[in-house]
């Protein structure tokens, strides 16, 4: 066996794309290539499989709504799998089957018997030529899938869409979250051109589903669809389900013909991705043998995939007394649906823990935790080096624009020691950033997700 952990896998499997560290790198359409991907697909048969796929990308909510459309088809009674990232603590959390995290054994395996292919194929690329990370994952997840008899897949994009590894399956629906500005310096400096690259994962004769979308969006998605004879629906505000309120399992929506159900996740903005996720297992499973979609045993299923979803890091409640919860908002919106979804739930005093790198939005995380809290605690992490962090009195003088009690504490262990100090039993904690914070919380926490 060439690799003995995760750790050598993984860097293995980043060896390529190291080469061009440091290397100032354009938009997608002229430095990605998914060319080396489809050779090694190919050459192991990984796209010849009868698998039903459904393709996720927009610009938040994708990792959302992948696991809740995987997990309604799984109370369908479908064997699921799934493709997500970033993961928190494991590469292999992004690999998953029924919601399980593929096993180290298997990862290694898999990569060892692709690892010659590889190989030979680096050897073919260009200076400024790598073979894409996500493409080797993609190879091990399709053939994780064949041994484990999976009839559908949900797969996420990673960046974009056009230009993506996730783009070479033969996807059959296409799903898209909301669509903002975001990587400009990868994708393009419009909404437009950023759309585009969205809908470059539609296929000829397929189906395409999208949560409302600005118009400029929505044009360049019907444009897409239109152009390669796909059909393009997009689900109107009427027609997305309703907040009800909310329950100690998570929120209760309004379903229209499905009732009221209980959605195991309590951020309020999980119910476009619901909406979506709900029409996408219903147009999936209409192609796969099953329960009558409209049958009280089909409704049974997705009332119980609903309340059946864990995806963590996601305005997740990590304990009571004192309340703590935690969430990935890297942005002045994400950290305002945040506060808005938890606000009932707040009793004081409320300290938040903020790690927001300084090439994301921290100023619009200060801002809205800001207002909500009666201090701040700024820290950060090691756990991805290539994270940038403010200097801290910088970030310290940032932060007190918009709240007068602003400490700075490295390491998030700390932080959440003087937090817990101040909150006693009874108050609330917040601890928001960025996935590689959320990661060390989750550890911090004891928790693991190795199924979901």
């Amino acid at each position: 066996m060439r690799f003995q952990n995760e750790a050598e896998a993984v860097t293995y499997i980043f060896r390529s794309m190291r080469k061009l560290r440091g290397i100032q790198r354009g938009y997608d359409e002229q430095t990605r290539d998914i060319g080396p991907t489809r050779r090694l697909l190919m050459a192991h048969n990984l796209l010849d499989t009868q698998r039903e796929y459904a393709v996720v990308t927009g610009s938040k909510g994708k990792g959302s709504t992948t696991v809740i459309t995987s997990k309604l088809l799984q109370h369908l009674g479908h064997q699921v799998g799934t493709i997500t990232s970033p993961h928190l603590v494991s590469w292999r959390e992004r690999i998953r089957v029924n919601g399980r995290a593929i096993p180290e054994p298997d990862f290694l395996r898999l990569l060892d018997s692709f690892a010659p292919e590889i190989d030979a194929i680096e050897e073919t690329l260009g200076e400024q030529k790598y073979f894409s990370p996500q493409g080797i994952f993609l190879a091990i997840a399709l053939r994780w899938f064949d041994e484990n008899n999976v009839k559908a897949a949900v797969l996420e994009v990673g960046r974009g869409g056009r230009f993506d590894d996730i783009s070479v399956v033969p996807n059959k629906l296409s799903l898209f979250t909301p669509i903002m500005l975001e990587h400009p310096d990868y994708l393009g400096p419009t909404i437009e051109r950023i759309a585009w690259h969205k809908a470059g994962i539609i296929k000829p004769y397929s189906y395409a589903y999208s949560v409302p979308q600005s118009p400029e969006v929505l044009n360049v998605l019907q444009t897409e669809a239109e152009h390669i004879g796909a059909e393009f629906n997009w689900i109107a505000e009427r027609d997305m389900a309703e907040y009800v309120g909310t329950d100690e399992d998570g929120i209760r929506i309004d379903l229209g013909r499905y009732g009221i159900a209980t959605l195991s996740l309590m951020g309020r903005y999980q119910i476009a991705n619901a909406s979506l996720a709900i029409i996408a297992a219903g147009n999936m499973h209409g192609r796969l043998r099953g329960v009558h979609h409209g049958s009280d045993e089909y409704i049974t299923a997705i009332r119980a995939g609903l309340s059946d979803v864990t995806w963590p890091g996601r305005c997740q409640k990590l304990q009571d007394h004192p309340a703590v919860y935690l969430d990935g908002a890297i942005n002045a919106e994400s950290a305002e649906l945040l506060v808005e979804s938890v606000r009932e739930n707040l009793t004081s005093p409320v300290v938040s823990i903020i790690a927001v790198p300084n090439d994301k939005d921290y100023k619009g995380v200060y801002a809205a935790l800001g207002k909500v809290s009666q201090s701040l605690i700024l820290t950060e992490t090691e756990r991805n080096p290539i994270l940038h962090w403010l200097p801290e009195l910088e970030a310290v003088a940032d932060a007190q624009l918009y709240n007068n009690d602003v400490r700075y504490i490295k390491t998030l262990a700390a932080a959440v020691d003087e937090a817990k100090s101040r909150v006693g039993k009874t108050g609330t904690i917040l601890i928001v950033g960025t996935q590689s914070i959320v990661a060390d919380a989750t550890v911090l926490w004891g928790k693991s997700y190795e199924a979901i």
